[in-house]
């Protein structure tokens, strides 16, 4: 049975979430690491901290998808859809601004809504969930 089950997941569409949420874990502890130590203003430290608690959540989210796997359906892929482009709006454009590159500031409360929408689409994914998957 585990044989079956690991060759089966090993094919899944669904490690694609937890490839991703790796990598962006990854990603989060640099920007922490990055935050500690280029940030000079305490305005850009608190955005910076924001951002990087933010990602660092988001990505044991997509981990979470992953795991969650063939039982979300649809609805488990639309929350990683959200949740991968939401940290690429909502944390990038705060990483951005806060490092003195261009302000995009209207693409954050973008990214916002899209991590809020994948809890809510997780969520939802889990009441259609298949009682045998």
């Amino acid at each position: 049975m585990l044989r079956r089950m690991s060759t089966t997941y090993r094919s899944s569409p669904y490690r694609l979430w937890i490839v991703v949420g790796g990598a962006a874990g990854l990603l989060a502890v640099a920007a922490a690491a990055g935050a500690a130590h280029l940030a000079a203003d305490p305005a850009e430290q608190r955005a910076l901290g924001s951002a990087v608690q933010m990602h660092g959540w988001h990505a044991l989210a997509l981990v979470g998808v992953g795991l969650w796997g063939v039982r979300g359906g649809w609805l488990g892929h639309a929350a990683g859809v959200a949740f991968g482009l939401g940290l690429l709006l909502f944390c990038g454009t705060i990483y951005l601004g806060a490092l003195g590159g261009p302000h995009l500031g209207p693409l954050a409360p973008v990214g916002g809504t899209l991590l809020m929408l994948g809890w809510g689409l997780l969520g939802a994914s889990a009441l259609r969930a298949r009682a045998g998957a």
